[in-house]
C-alpha cells in the first residue's frame, strides 16, 4: 500500500465520516483543488493524489503500454482508493477524470456512491453519426504535433483557451506554468489517451447518482456534450454554471463548492 501512496503522491486531509476523492484533470495535479479544499476538508475526509506522469508522482512508474488509454489511469484511481480504504465515497473528477472515475466505478461499484463530473466529455472528436464532440480528428493531430514540436509554445497557446478568464491573467499564467512543469513525453501520452478516447458506450451502465457541472462558456467541452451526458447517464443532473472556462474550481470556487455541497449533502 505504501508503494501506491508514494507512486501517486497520495495525501489524506480533513475530517468527517464521509470521504471525498478529488481527481485532477489532464496536465494538472492535486494542487488544482487548492481553492475548494479549505471548505470541503472542514466536514469531509479528503483523498488527493497525482496520476502517474503528473505532479509529484513517481515518474519511473510510467508505463507507455499501461497508459495508452484511460483504463490505465482508472487502475491508478482504484489503487489509490484501495490503499486509503475508500468505500461508498463521493468522487469529484475534473475533465478527463470524470470518465476515469466512471471506468473505476464500473469496475469497482463499491468505491463511490455519488459522482461529480466537472467539465466531462465521453468523446472529444465529432462523429459521423451526428455526435458533436467539439474537435475534428485533424484538430487533434495538430494539437499533438504542436505539443511534440514545441512544448512551451503549446502550453502558452492552450492555457488562455482553457482558462477563458481574460480579465484575470494570473490564472492563465499559473496554468501555463503547471503545464510546463510536467514531463513533455508523459503529458503528450496523457493528451493522446484523452482526446482519442470514446466512452459513450459505458455511460448507460453507470448506476451512481451523478452531478454534471458544465461551465457556461467552455472552449474544450461544448454544452451539447453536457446535454448528451445528462441524457445517457441514468441517474444524473446537469447544472450549467455561471463560471466560464474549463477550471471553475480555480476561477469560481465559491460557486463550485456550493453546487457540490447542494448535491452531496
Amino acid at each position: 500500500m505504501q508503494e501506491i501512496i508514494n507512486r501517486n503522491n497520495v495525501n489524506v486531509v480533513g475530517q468527517g465520516d464521509k470521504t471525498i476523492v478529488l481527481a485532477h484533470g489532464f496536465g494538472a495535479d492535486q494542487t488544482m483543488w487548492r481553492y475548494i479544499l479549505p471548505d470541503l476538508e472542514q466536514d469531509y475526509r479528503i483523498v488527493l493524489f497525482d496520476y502517474v506522469g503528473s505532479g509529484y508522482s513517481t515518474s519511473e512508474a510510467f508505463d507507455e503500454e499501461k497508459y495508452q488509454n484511460l483504463h490505465g489511469y482508472a487502475q491508478d484511481l482504484i489503487d489509490v482508493c484501495e490503499a486509503t480504504g475508500v468505500e461508498s465515497a463521493v468522487f469529484i473528477g475534473h475533465s478527463v477524470s470524470s470518465m476515469i472515475g466512471m471506468l473505476a466505478s464500473l469496475q469497482k461499484p463499491e468505491l463511490f456512491e455519488r459522482m461529480v463530473m466537472i467539465g466531462p466529455s465521453p468523446r472529444y472528436i465529432n462523429d459521423s453519426d451526428g455526435y458533436y464532440g467539439g474537435f475534428e480528428m485533424k484538430d487533434v493531430h495538430e494539437l499533438l504535433e504542436m505539443m511534440e514540436m514545441n512544448f512551451v509554445g503549446w502550453a502558452s497557446h492552450m492555457a488562455p483557451i482553457a482558462m477563458k478568464n481574460e480579465d484575470r491573467p494570473s490564472f492563465t499564467k499559473n496554468l501555463e506554468k503547471t503545464f510546463t512543469e510536467n514531463d513533455p513525453f508523459m503529458l503528450r501520452k496523457f493528451l493522446e489517451a484523452t482526446l482519442l478516447s470514446d466512452h459513450r458506450a459505458q455511460l448507460s451502465q453507470l448506476e451512481v447518482k451523478t452531478l454534471i457541472l458544465q461551465c457556461s462558456d467552455d472552449s474544450f467541452v461544448p454544452i451539447e456534450i453536457a446535454n448528451y451526458l445528462e441524457e445517457q447517464i441514468p441517474d444524473s443532473k446537469l447544472v450549467v454554471m455561471r463560471a466560464k472556462g474549463h477550471y471553475p474550481h480555480l476561477t469560481h470556487p465559491e460557486e463550485t463548492v456550493t453546487e457540490i455541497r447542494t448535491f452531496i449533502e
